[in-house]
């Protein structure tokens, strides 16, 4: 998932059309013509459209459809989608990240995956069930399909490794801790750390609550109960935050400056400038091929004991893109016809090459371009140790309280220190306000 932020500036390509950021409703539509809203998926929105373009003329050559496309930033999709539900003018096809589904699907304003829709992407027995299961709310029809599939992976820079007499990555949280104060040194001579065990964007809030949901279930805790009530300050889940707020606060292999770090690609610069050696990322392949940067190493995420399995074998939440058709589309059939081409065996595979992403569907899987080290172990991580975020109606909320706690936690550990008692107050302020907003 990418995260839900305030409104920032948005960009539209076309493609040889007009951008349009009206949907079925829109003056331009014509029964030949349906609108896009596709998400930032690559280096850039001149990037992601570029790399779209051969599979919409595809489609377009195939049916006779024509596609306006507009490629939406990630800190303005989300408001964008808000506001197309409210005004009834949205486009008929668009990415929404996972973990927004559950959301938006309350709405009632997404075309339900049954009937002609569930049909056209070819049932839900072709996907995986981990990304499947992010369409809905359990036990409801889901409102989207899932598109391209990311889980997180630890990425290492292999130069420091060796330069450290580090053999092989981490599996174990104790591993991971003891190795970053191996690659934590002063190289410059001047008393202070210059490199670092680790890196993370401190300030991003959607990728803390990540951790927190990945960390909580590994030390047994979940973020909420069996009963839905909201469980961020329990025992597990205040553990599962201090391992990952003490690698700056405690064990000091995190530069205080991460607390500053609001973008992930701002970590991935840290990795290729060795300025630190380990990451947690769900696709940096892209920027490494931007830089040229060919020393880096990708393992699974360390787990508190090796080879866990169930909940505290988890490594990431389900992390992904879903497509969605709007309920008022003006040209549902071939907004239909663009969901089942897009979510096609050829389709999965070009676009996910394309974007270093993960098939959805498994007979995809198999082509070649899947087949290297680090694609088979983001694909394990997705299929064999992730759980989808809870499907929650409040989900946004929830990730906005936890992350926000953590981030504030790391801007206290970067100028003093954190106490557990501090961790917890945090937790139990997020709690109280999760418990109050249900």
């Amino acid at each position: 998932m990418k995260v839900l932020s305030a409104v920032a500036a948005t960009a539209a390509l076309a493609l040889g059309l007009s951008a349009c950021g009206g949907g079925g409703s829109s003056p331009q539509a014509s029964s030949d013509t349906i609108t896009y809203w596709a998400s930032d998926q690559g280096n850039s929105l001149d990037d992601t459209a570029a790399k779209l373009k051969p599979t919409l003329d595809r489609f377009t050559e195939k049916t006779g459809v024509k596609v306006q496309l507009e490629v939406i930033s990630w800190t303005d999709l989300y408001n964008r989608i808000l506001t197309a539900v409210t005004s009834g003018d949205g486009p008929d096809v668009l990415n929404i990240g996972n973990t927004w589904a559950v959301t938006l699907q309350e709405t009632g304003a997404f075309e339900p995956v049954e009937g002609e829709l569930l049909e056209a992407v070819g049932g839900k027995d072709r996907f995986l069930k981990t990304s499947w299961s992010t369409g809905g709310a359990e036990g409801k029809t889901p409102t989207s399909v899932p598109l391209y599939g990311l889980a997180y992976n630890m990425y290492y820079n292999t130069k420091l490794f060796k330069e450290a007499g580090i053999e092989k990555a981490p599996t174990t949280w104790d591993e991971f801790v003891a190795d970053a104060k191996k690659l934590t040194k002063d190289t410059n001579g001047d008393g202070k750390p210059d490199q670092w065990g680790f890196t993370a964007a401190g300030a991003s809030v959607s990728a803390n609550s990540h951790q927190a949901f990945v960390r909580g279930l590994q030390n047994g805790g979940t973020l909420f109960d069996g009963d839905g009530k909201p469980t961020f300050d329990s025992d597990p889940q205040v553990e599962g935050v201090k391992q990952f707020v003490d690698l700056m606060a405690t064990d000091k292999v995190m530069s205080p400056s991460d607390a500053e770090l609001s973008q992930g690609s701002q970590k991935v610069d840290n990795l290729i400038n060795g300025k630190a050696a380990m990451m947690f990322d769900q696709s940096p392949l892209k920027n490494f091929a931007a830089r040229d940067f060919k020393d880096w190493g990708v393992a699974p995420i360390p787990m508190m004991t090796a080879g866990a399995t169930g909940d505290r074998g988890t490594q990431s939440h389900v992390a992904g893109i879903n497509l969605s058709v709007f309920k008022n589309s003006d040209n549902k059939a071939n907004a239909i016809k663009l969901a089942g081409f897009l979510t096609s065996d050829e389709e999965q595979i070009a676009l996910n090459k394309a974007y270093s992403s993960l098939p959805v569907v498994t007979a995809a899987s198999s082509d070649a371009a899947f087949q290297t080290e680090e694609v088979k172990a983001k694909n394990d991580a997705l299929s064999n140790h992730s759980l989808p975020m809870p499907l929650i109606a409040k989900e946004g909320q929830m990730e906005t309280l936890t992350g926000t706690a953590i981030k504030n936690l790391f801007a206290k550990a970067a100028t003093g220190t954190v106490s557990e008692d501090d961790i917890r107050a945090a937790l139990k302020d997020a709690n109280n306000q999760m418990a109050a907003a249900q």
